[in-house]
């Protein structure tokens, strides 16, 4: 036989080597898979007869019947009806709440403020209903006066208001509102907190008051500095600044001081938003028949309760404020309360006024003194009611003579005037400037 050396044979057991370690992989997977058919086979033949027999038919027929009536049934039965309990109690049952979490006043204050959206849109009360004091008029009632209003009563009441309501004026505005009774229940609940918390004031500007204190402090270390202590070496420093603070001091006490007492621009809340535009302006009702003592008192005097009944006993719901305004004065007129007007013209007790003497015997309009109150929805003091203001008016205005007052008691002037020696006579001439006038 051929003998190989030792160089042929590494040389063909090498490939063999590469061929074997190729095709063992491959070998043990297909073994795998037979095996695992084979076995699958077996398993699934002998345990789905075994156990599609045995274990399925007890299971069905025990477990799944006692389960079904008895787990399904009890569940379905006993829980359902405990989540219908906590979930879907009646609005009536809701309506009687009465206790709040601090989470629920939250969302309840959201929900007034409109920050809270429901469904598609959010609901803001806050819109119509101010929250803070506002010098301007706002045909709305604020939040503390309806929430005032319905402290005493439920929310099931609020609700009537909110989703049906009567008046026109309403109806327009609440149109469309979706409010489920846990909201109503919060924002009911948010109301009667609001009414502790008031609403909110404005803060006071106090630019000058600021400028005062500034230049007071200035004012005093530059006197300091100026007799005792010498820092600036140039005294012109120190009375620069004594001269600038002390005429802005000085300037500052004086317009106040004459100011003191006066209140032009002055515009007060009242009770019942009632404006002048609405009834003098567009309903042209005559000053003299709300205010009938101007012409035969020294006051115009405020209109009783019985004077707005007059037209009101028809009319109970108005074009921008609705039934509520209105509903304020039958109230009062029910209850034999007089509203409580805020007065604006007030004159100091050592000056006498007459509207008689001006409305009566000196022909002088409303406006002369009120300004064009037909245009006014809140009434405001149009005049500073200065000793000044009113000599001033003495100084320009004319006097008419043709009056019966002025013919008795001035017939000098009138017999004057009839000659043609004068062409007028001023309020002066017949007293206007004599300080026993006014003062007495």
């Amino acid at each position: 036989m051929r003998k190989y050396s030792q160089a042929v044979k590494i040389k063909y057991l090498l490939p063999l080597i590469f061929l074997s370690i190729i095709t063992f992989p491959v070998l043990s997977n297909s073994l795998q898979v037979a095996d695992t058919t084979k076995v699958q086979l077996k398993d699934t033949a002998k345990t789905q007869k075994k156990d599609t027999t045995k274990i399925q038919v007890k299971d069905t027929s025990k477990i799944q019947v006692k389960d079904s009536t008895k787990i399904k049934v009890k569940d379905t039965t006993n829980l359902q009806a405990k989540d219908s309990v906590k979930h879907q109690l009646p609005d009536s049952i809701i309506y009687k709440r009465t206790t709040f979490s601090a989470e629920e006043l939250i969302r309840g204050k959201r929900l007034f403020y409109g920050l809270v959206y429901l469904e598609d849109k959010s609901i803001n009360c806050v819109a119509c209903h101010n929250t803070n004091v506002s010098d301007t008029l706002n045909w709305n009632p604020d939040a503390l006066e309806i929430s005032k209003k319905y402290l005493d009563k439920n929310a099931r009441d609020l609700s009537k208001v909110l989703l049906k309501p009567v008046g026109p004026k309403m109806k327009l505005v609440h149109k469309g509102f979706q409010l489920s009774a846990e909201d109503i229940v919060l924002i009911k609940a948010y109301m009667d907190k609001f009414v502790y918390i008031g609403l909110k004031q404005n803060k006071p500007v106090i630019t000058y008051l600021l400028l005062l204190i500034i230049a007071s402090l200035l004012f005093i270390v530059s006197t300091v500095d100026l007799i005792i202590k010498r820092l600036f070496k140039n005294q012109r420093i120190n009375w620069a600044i004594l001269t600038i603070t002390g005429i802005f001091i000085t300037w500052i006490l004086v317009v106040n001081a004459i100011a003191f007492g006066r209140s032009k621009g002055y515009a007060p809340a009242q009770p019942i938003k009632f404006s002048h535009a609405v009834h003098a302006g567009q309903n042209k009702t005559d000053c003299n028949y709300c205010h009938y003592t101007a012409r035969i008192s020294k006051t115009a005097g405020i209109p009783p309760g019985s004077v707005c009944l007059n037209c009101h006993f028809l009319v109970r719901n108005g074009t921008r404020s609705g039934a509520t305004e209105i509903a304020k004065v039958l109230k009062a007129l029910d209850d034999k309360k007089a509203v409580q007007w805020v007065r604006i013209y007030r004159l100091p007790d050592f000056v006498f006024f007459s509207h008689e003497q001006h409305v009566s015997a000196g022909g002088i309009t409303c406006d002369a003194c009120h300004g064009n109150v037909k245009e006014m929805d809140r009434l405001y003091q149009v005049t500073d009611l200065s000793m000044g203001w009113c000599i001033n008016c003495h100084k320009t205005r004319k006097v008419n003579l043709s009056n019966g007052y002025y013919k008795t008691y001035y017939s000098g002037y009138y017999d004057s005037l009839k000659a043609g020696k004068i062409d007028s006579v001023m309020v002066t001439g017949v007293g206007g400037r004599d300080c026993g006038k006014c003062h007495y």
